[in-house]
């Protein structure tokens, strides 16, 4: 199996940038490549899949122990000529689920990409120190981002320098991508999307050493132990929204729910007059804030969910999906925008970053997704409050931090932590049988 990592010195250095002008180029060679992003973000897989036309997903070291991170590895990267890897912050950062840990795991060569605006000879102590801090690693070589091409015979200077390997550069261009306080602005939000990533793929092309970089040397990848997952959800339909306001949707967590036998019908909580006819729904994440009118001015949406939830459907709200089911969404500038009204209280939004990153959540009691004293693994980055956050769960951050979060009952989890189902999958199997329940003893 061909892979590469592309993972970086740190947040901010034109990671994403590089993997999608690497992707870009593959694709514009007609290689079938597969595209996989470490960690939880939700936003880089979307810019892969406007390049590659094909499903991309995440490879969480924290959320997943190595053999369902390799199992994940493995299906997602079936027929393809060639896997990329995108790291996450930098190379080192992140503990448990860091890009060493996931190239560790995964037996993959990484080429580190190196931000090189304003600097030259510090260039090198930057490579020096990645290259030696954590030893042995898996680092083959750079990419100097930012660098201009006077300094390209110094930085293949410094590679041979310090033994490792020149995989090209990217000069300073303009095609950026935006950012926005949750990461970069979506795929779907940039008009001449296909523009920038054909664009970048010409870069590519004449800037990196493509042919090195398809022809590193990979070990087949590690022999793993898979998991057996029954389909004790068949016959049973799960609607999950999926649209600009609600976009944050990994799909493992969808394609768990079809190995559990579940038919999926996504839906727009924007767009669409009315629910689907389902057994279950989910209400993923996304930003539901930046389009409140037009999801409030959907009445006959806001109703059909605010019934489905009273007359007992299963549902699983996540961030976004939390927010929507709120009464009021509060705005900066004082609007108070009414919503679903499952969740009695208000949404509102924070001048810094609210929650950050990893927590193991304790259930209190019995509930949709777990039982009593049981500890799941999930996320948090959002920007926004509620009146009324949930106390059914305490949260536990890996230095120690605790707080109360979510409301869970027989039929309902909702709360701001993300879930990601192949990391616990009777959190999914649980879900499943309630909806499929439910769809029993409906008429």
């Amino acid at each position: 199996m061909q892979r590469i990592m592309i993972a970086g010195t740190g947040s901010g250095c034109g990671k994403t940038t590089v993997t999608c002008a690497l992707l870009s180029a593959l694709a514009g060679r007609n290689m079938k490549v597969s595209a996989f992003k470490c960690g939880p973000d939700y936003i880089d897989p979307m810019f892969y899949r406007e390049i590659l036309h094909t499903p991309s997903r995440n490879l969480d070291s924290f959320f997943c122990g190595r053999d369902m991170l390799l199992e994940l590895f493995d299906e997602g990267s079936k027929d393809s000529d060639i896997s990329v890897i995108e790291g996450v912050m930098g190379f080192y950062d992140g503990d448990e689920g860091s890009a060493c840990r996931v190239s560790e795991i995964t037996e993959t060569p990484v080429i580190l990409v190196l931000n090189c605006r304003g600097m030259k000879e510090s260039i090198g102590a930057v490579m020096q120190g990645f290259l030696q801090y954590n030893t042995p690693n898996r680092i083959a070589g750079f990419i100097f981002n930012n660098l201009p091409e006077r300094l390209v015979p110094f930085a293949k200077e410094l590679c041979d320098r310090f033994h490792t390997e020149y995989f090209g550069f990217l000069p300073v261009h303009k095609y950026k991508l935006e950012s926005r306080h949750l990461g970069l602005v979506t795929a779907a939000e940039i008009e001449d999307i296909e523009e920038k990533m054909d664009a970048l793929g010409k870069l590519a092309e004449e800037h990196f050493l493509i042919d090195k970089i398809t022809s590193l040397m990979c070990n087949p990848l590690p022999e793993y132990r898979k998991f057996k997952v029954s389909p004790c959800g068949e016959g049973t339909v799960i609607a999950v929204s999926r649209d600009r306001a609600f976009c944050f949707l990994y799909e493992e967590n969808v394609e768990v729910l079809k190995k559990l036998g579940c038919t999926v019908r996504f839906f727009s909580p924007l767009e669409d007059e009315h629910l689907p006819e389902a057994d279950g729904l989910i209400l993923c994440g996304g930003y539901p804030e930046l389009y409140a009118e037009k999801l409030a001015d959907n009445r006959t949406m806001l109703d059909d969910i605010r019934n489905a939830v009273s007359s007992g459907m299963p549902v699983i709200a996540e961030c976004g999906g939390f927010m929507y089911l709120h009464e009021y969404l509060l705005t900066d500038d004082g609007k108070k925008i009414p919503l679903a009204g499952v969740i009695k209280g208000e949404v509102f939004p924070e001048k810094r970053l609210k929650r950050f990153g990893y927590i193991t959540m304790k259930a209190h009691s019995d509930s949709l997704i777990t039982t009593a004293g049981t500890e799941i693994k999930a996320h948090e980055f959002h920007y926004w409050e509620s009146t009324d956050p949930g106390t059914s769960m305490t949260a536990v951050k890996p230095d120690g931090r605790t707080w109360d979060c979510c409301h869970t009952t027989a039929n309902m989890y909702a709360g701001f932590p993300h879930l990601y189902f192949p990391s616990d999958i009777t959190v999914a199997e649980r879900f499943v049988k309630a909806c499929k329940r439910r769809g029993i003893l409906l008429p």
